[in-house]
């Protein structure tokens, strides 16, 4: 807390405080002299930049003349402002490009700023984990939630895409990694399932790699996850077609027997958990990649798939494009609604 002693000067036309010494040295002096303005309406604060150098013997103080300088009140708030801006750049460690935005009673001000580039800056400062959880635990406006909200969650999936692009690139195979990223990015399988249950289990021997509740209907449909090096497709010399490999034909195996289990037990609700019902469950199957297949295979798989029953078979390749394009088709201002449309798009066809 500053002391400001604020006086009449001489002519009674102006009064002033205390010099505010800004810089000295043994032989320098820079001063800052506040000056209050009065006018009718208003009191206007100017300030006056005053140099000393020391004179010789007997030391006194002389006004440097030509290195003073009086600041009216609008190029000395101009001053204020520029110092506070320049004061949050040097508390960064790196050199690059900043932008200062002040923010005065819950608003901002972007002056001449494009709002595209403030809105992207504000979408990374704003997606990175510790200011995530702090605006988790505060209370946010409606007005900044709609404004933000989009933005955020937009951040979040293409830093999602990029990690699960990098482990496909990197020949990341293990299955609990992909498994951690899928539960934790759900949205990836379409705009019908945004959440998952964390219920896995079905029965004393069956244990599921995620249930997906829709958004319209509530009943949960299931997501086997298998290795992306497995192969998915083979193909046949003697009837010059293509079919599902060993590994692809087994994991298919495996989700018609949860899906039987999950109707069977989960049709009127499971028993310890009658909120997740299953009522003709269908299932998706991510096995395999497809980054180097030709259109023809692309279009085997497609109509294989035509022809399973409540069963869809995906790459990861297929995974990673499908989060790719919801990240195109969708803007930051809109994701949210889009997130939980009421309409109940077709997340099950196979858009290959």
């Amino acid at each position: 807390m500053d002391a400001i002693d604020r006086r009449e000067a001489s002519s009674g036309k102006v009064s002033y405080s205390d010099p505010v010494v800004l810089h000295e040295t043994s032989k320098t002096r820079v001063v800052m002299i506040p000056f209050f303005i009065r006018h009718s309406d208003h009191t206007e604060l100017a300030v006056k930049m005053v140099t000393y150098r020391k004179s010789p013997p007997p030391n006194d103080w002389a006004v440097v003349e030509d290195k003073s300088l009086s600041l009216k009140e609008p190029a000395a708030r101009k001053l204020l402002e520029s110092l506070r801006s320049h004061l949050a750049v040097s508390e960064q460690d790196h050199d690059g490009n900043f932008l200062v935005i002040r923010v005065s009673q819950g608003t901002a001000d972007i002056g001449k700023h494009d709002p595209k580039t403030v809105a992207t800056a504000l979408t990374n400062v704003l997606s990175q984990k510790d200011i995530l959880t702090h605006l988790v635990n505060v209370n946010l406006s409606e007005e900044f939630i709609r404004a933000f909200r989009g933005a955020i969650r937009l951040k979040e999936m293409l830093l999602a895409v990029t990690q699960l692009r990098e482990y496909l690139e990197n020949g990341e195979t293990s299955e609990q990694i992909y498994q951690d990223w899928c539960d934790a990015h759900t949205w990836a399988f379409g705009n019908a399932y945004v959440v998952r249950d964390k219920v896995r289990a079905i029965s004393a021997g069956d244990k599921l790699d995620m249930l997906l509740p829709s958004v319209i209907s509530g009943y949960r449909d299931l997501v086997e996850l298998k290795r992306p090096d497995m192969t998915v497709l083979n193909w046949d010399d003697a009837h010059e077609n293509y079919y599902f490999a060993a590994e692809t034909s087994k994991a298919l195996g495996q989700c018609h027997r949860y899906l039987d289990v999950l109707h069977e037990v989960a049709a009127n609700g499971l028993r310890d958990h009658p909120e997740i019902v299953a009522y003709h469950p269908r299932a998706i199957l991510i096995i395999g990649r497809s980054n180097k297949w030709d259109a023809q295979k692309l279009r085997a798989l497609h109509g294989l798939n035509r022809r399973l029953s409540g069963i869809t078979v995906m790459t990861y390749d297929q995974l990673l494009a499908q989060g790719e394009r919801l990240i195109e088709t969708v803007s930051a201002a809109t994701l949210s609604s889009e997130l939980n449309d009421d309409e109940d798009e077709a997340a099950w066809d196979d858009p290959f």
